[in-house]
């Protein structure tokens, strides 16, 4: 899997915001060895879904396996025209390692992005939350070293920094356990490393179908119009994800350099000219997200378009990433991101994400 560097940050000033080459961390199109055997868990999610898509219209691996517990999602993508030769079909539940066991057979990679995670589900169901984000990772973990597979890349949210809810709280579980899972499986078993990402433009229960909605009705309700947020489309997710699988090393966190904007901004730009009411900060939300905290710059590298956090414990032998060292006490903030997007930016990437006028 060959990496392409990029000439240009993805959501550049330049102000073009579609998808072109120049712009992305990863060329799709080239790379992908067609001997290798691929498994994502929560295929049939907004991410799996896109990813599988990626794939398929690049070099198709030699398998392309989507794991997930819902029946019927897995038939809605075949109807939808993701039933390539190389394509097979588990269902499964991360809770089940034997399950897991069983599909990791003769599996090279494994892209883990199953979990619970919406915040106030978890916060009112949080058993089952654990049971899914850090039970289930720790059967994902265990199912790869006993399969023999060669990496593994779990998907990772802001909410993970310093958390405040259960959510948040469980996918940092699971951040630890995937680093220091090297310790175990090294240096004859699986590669884990995570990647940390924001909000995702088009995914399933974010808040832009939620205002899309409201403003047929000529009032859209917002938490707090000084809340800020980190975002990238799900197209960038999965560039970030294919160019970190061709780089990672072992117990690497990669956080992406992408932009953040102001509620109220994404508010203008889906529904301009429509009232707004406050309605105050849910349980378990903050006024901003942090992808980077300031201690974890301590051990962070930066690159051209991202982060590296290194792990603590080198104890399998790490080998550090060449790069500059962030300042001393920074964080890497959702408020205090140089880079902010402007409501007429964000009505360019909701065009270009066909929802504009969804």
């Amino acid at each position: 899997m060959r990496a392409v560097q990029s000439t240009e940050r993805p959501f550049g000033k330049t102000g073009n915001f579609t998808r072109k080459k120049a712009e992305i961390w990863y060329d799709s199109g080239v790379g992908i060895d067609s001997n290798l055997s691929i498994l994502v868990t929560g295929g049939t999610g907004s991410f799996g879904k896109k990813f599988v898509e990626t794939l398929l219209k690049g070099t198709p691996p030699r398998k392309l396996i989507v794991f997930s517990r819902d029946e019927l999602k897995q038939h809605e993508m075949r109807m939808q025209g993701y039933n390539a030769v190389c394509m097979r079909y588990f269902i499964g539940d991360v809770r089940d390692k034997d399950r897991l066991r069983r599909a990791m057979s003769d599996v090279d990679i494994v892209v883990h992005a199953a979990a619970l995670k919406h915040v106030h589900a978890c916060e009112y169901n949080p058993i089952e939350a654990i049971q899914t984000n850090i039970i289930g990772a720790q059967n994902i973990i265990n199912a790869a070293i006993d399969a023999g597979v060669k990496k593994v890349l779990a998907l990772s949210t802001d909410k993970a920094v310093n958390p405040v809810n259960l959510y948040g709280a469980s996918k940092l579980c699971a951040e630890k356990l995937f680093v220091q899972s090297n310790a175990y499986s090294r240096p004859e078993g699986p590669v884990f490393s995570c990647v940390r990402y924001g909000n995702v433009i088009g995914s399933r229960g974010s808040v832009i179908p939620s205002f899309m909605e409201q403003r047929k009705t000529g009032t859209v309700t917002i938490t707090d119009e000084r809340m800020t947020r980190f975002w990238l489309s799900v197209e960038q997710g999965v560039d970030f994800v294919l160019k970190c699988l061709s780089l990672m090393r072992g117990g690497e966190i990669f956080v992406p350099k992408i932009p953040s904007t102001r509620l109220i901004d994404l508010v203008e730009a889906v529904a301009p000219g429509c009232k707004h009411v406050t309605t105050g900060i849910r349980p378990g939300e903050k006024l901003h997200e942090c992808l980077l905290s300031d201690e974890e710059v301590r051990h962070t590298v930066e690159l051209a378009d991202m982060y590296v956090i290194e792990p603590e414990d080198e104890s399998w032998g790490f080998k550090h990433w060449e790069g500059k060292r962030p300042k001393e006490n920074w964080r890497y903030s959702s408020d205090t991101n140089a880079e902010k997007l402007s409501p007429e930016q964000w009505r360019a990437l909701l065009k270009d994400a066909a929802l504009a006028d969804a």
